[in-house]
């Protein structure tokens, strides 16, 4: 049975494209190859208005705000739209809030969803069964690889071997070790943190001495491999941050911050707080810095 009826093909097709990580936008060549080439698809099966939605390069498919899905929702609600193409049916969507509502509205307004090699009509009740095993099997899929990379976190977090972002003052060196910076005017500023902590006994009054002289701490910016130092007044934060963090003491810890998921106006937002010890910081003893 020819699934393409007359009147899809009057209305336009979306070709969506995405690919979930910059990493992948930028090596992964071939997979957009691929996706874009879906346009030809659509020619060849017969539609004249094309529309090409690749907002979402670079994003994921597992529930983050993707401006690219969103339109094609939208597109989808005029009722203009006759067909949406993708690679393979996870390229859509890989959690089951998006996937469902997607299937929803297609089968509400007749848009069939068209893969490189198959096309689903979401109204035919064989066609709905396929499509909800794709979506959940890319959804556990999804949920897989997260609990194995979490794994591995966690066992390399174990060894001390886990060091996401180095501190002010150390630089990774060989072999991912962890070294002094070859900066001294940023560990004269690291250790003249602590020499006023130890003078002073409180955070906030180094902070006010530091800000009284004027003198400017380093500050970490960019990523982890091409990290760039400058320099800016002091604040309260950036003290505070030295002064209680572990690894001046020569400590290692992992999980001192933990994440929580809130929905709000339909959306995920994801938070991270930092986990704080029950006792303040001001009268504490005084870390060194090794």
């Amino acid at each position: 049975m020819n699934k393409i009826t007359a009147d899809h093909l009057a209305r336009r097709a979306c070709v969506y494209i995405r690919q979930s990580t910059p990493g992948q936008v930028q090596h992964n060549l071939e997979s957009q190859r691929r996706q874009y080439g879906l346009v030809d698809r659509a020619r060849s099966l017969g539609w004249q208005e094309i529309d090409v939605i690749d907002d979402d390069l670079g994003i994921s498919g597992g529930g983050i705000r993707r401006p690219g899905f969103e339109r094609l929702l939208r597109a989808l609600c005029d009722g203009q739209v006759g067909a949406v193409f993708s690679i393979e049916a996870s390229r859509l969507a890989r959690n089951g809030r998006d996937w469902h509502t997607l299937l929803e509205f297609c089968s509400v307004v007749g848009v069939l969803l068209i893969e490189a090699e198959a096309v689903y009509d979401p109204r035919l009740t064989n066609d709905r069964l396929l499509l909800g095993m794709k979506g959940t099997i890319s959804e556990m899929e999804v949920a897989s690889l997260r609990e194995r990379a979490h794994a591995a976190l966690l066992q390399k977090a174990k060894r001390g071997a886990l060091v996401q972002r180095v501190a002010i003052g150390y630089v990774k060196g060989a072999d991912d070790r962890i070294e002094k910076d070859p900066d001294a005017r940023v560990r004269a500023a690291i250790d003249l943190i602590f020499r006023k902590f130890a003078e002073l006994g409180s955070a906030r009054q180094v902070y006010f001495w530091l800000d009284r002289q004027q003198i400017q701490l380093p500050v970490a910016r960019g990523p982890e491999d091409a990290r760039e130092i400058i320099w800016r007044p002091a604040r309260y934060h950036a003290v505070h941050s030295v002064l209680k963090n572990p690894v001046y003491a020569g400590a290692y810890t992992y999980g001192r911050s933990k994440t929580t998921t809130r929905l709000g106006a339909g959306q995920k937002r994801v938070f991270r707080q930092k986990e704080e010890p029950s006792r303040g910081l001001d009268g504490a003893a005084r870390p060194e810095v090794r």
